[in-house]
């Protein structure tokens, strides 16, 4: 329960940890003040749970103390969902604020909320150069290009940050990496909705819940990617080192769900449902407490390969595209604006 904490401000001294070798000098002081960028997603929902005064556990731990609320006007879900977010702050009592800046001043930790991808890197920028150990919500970013800059500028400041989907979190899903009756990993065909959105990539909208079933499951070695796309379907299948596949099957018709089918050396199984938002605010909590990333900076940015992997190959009528060779995108999109 919350009420048994001490409200009174401490003065907390840590030693932000590298991306690569967090180092913390203790725990800081809880409730943490997180402050949220972007109230157009789950800024609400996220919001209603940490702030409630009846959390358990690592949800006790946090509390959001501020929005700014953001908002993209060329895509009008973000409008609408902003126009919502603003309002159930309001309500619950929580400050809105007009800039990032002011934002950074009244809280200890951020959470990038933002529905659109684009606006990430910059949103980023100043909590970064402010020490503020981040959580970025998925996309991470509008690019693999813009991740990657994300993640040096983090490293360069020595500000912990990580980015996720919930579905990397639910409790089945976790299960099945050491379920006895599966064994070691050979396959994995994943599925969700994969709304399409004509800012972003592809997958980078919503069918990023599926992939990122896809390798929590599968892990990170992904080394090509093929797609087909239809009207309402999507199939991109991985091939990866060692000869194992694992496919994304994203849907636009018939129920709105998420799921896999799990290959292993002793049998398959179902798994990869959305089981709630509070897995992944437990991680959350639990990486602001101690700056570990619970998701490490190579698999995000191997998702994010992926997926524009796939786009690559519809482009190219299917054909088979490798990661690789959209890092080295990445990486020349990156040095041309250094």
């Amino acid at each position: 329960m919350r009420f048994h904490r001490t409200c009174a401000s401490m003065l907390v001294l840590f030693v932000l940890p590298i991306l690569t070798a967090p180092v913390h000098a203790g725990e800081p002081a809880v409730p943490l003040k997180a402050g949220i960028i972007g109230l157009d997603a789950h800024a609400r929902n996220w919001t209603q749970i940490l702030n409630n005064p009846e959390a358990t556990g690592e949800l006790a731990d946090m509390i959001v103390a501020a929005g700014y609320p953001g908002g993209s006007p060329d895509i009008p879900q973000s409008m609408e969902l902003l126009e919502q977010g603003n309002e159930a702050f309001r309500q619950m009592g929580v400050p809105l604020v007009e800039s990032i800046d002011e934002l950074i001043q009244k809280v200890d930790v951020v959470m990038i909320l933002s529905i659109d991808g684009r606006p990430h890197l910059e949103q980023a920028r100043p909590v970064i150069a402010a020490g503020k150990t981040l959580y970025l919500d998925k996309p991470m970013a509008g690019s693999l290009a813009d991740a990657i800059e994300i993640f040096r500028l983090a490293e360069e400041h020595h500000v912990p940050c990580f980015s996720s989907s919930s579905l990397r979190f639910a409790p089945g899903t976790q299960a099945v990496l050491s379920d006895p009756n599966v064994g070691d990993i050979l396959g994995c065909d994943a599925f969700s909705p994969c709304g399409l959105e004509p800012h972003h990539p592809d997958f980078f909208w919503y069918g990023i819940h599926g992939v990122e079933t896809l390798f929590t499951i599968m892990g990170t070695g992904c080394k090509s990617v093929s797609r087909t796309q239809t009207e309402h379907f999507e199939m991109a299948v991985g091939v990866w080192e060692g000869g194992r596949i694992g496919t994304f099957r994203g849907t636009r018709a018939g129920l709105h769900t998420y799921g896999a089918t799990v290959f292993g050396t002793k049998g398959s199984t179902q798994s990869g449902k959305f089981e709630g938002y509070e897995p992944l605010l437990v991680e959350i909590v639990k990486f602001f407490k101690t700056g570990k990333p619970p998701v490490d900076p190579q698999t995000t940015l191997e998702i994010l390969a992926f997926m524009e992997a796939a786009d690559q190959s519809k482009l190219q009528g299917g054909a088979p595209v490798t990661i690789e060779s959209i890092f080295e995108k990445a990486r020349q999109a990156n040095a041309a604006r250094q």
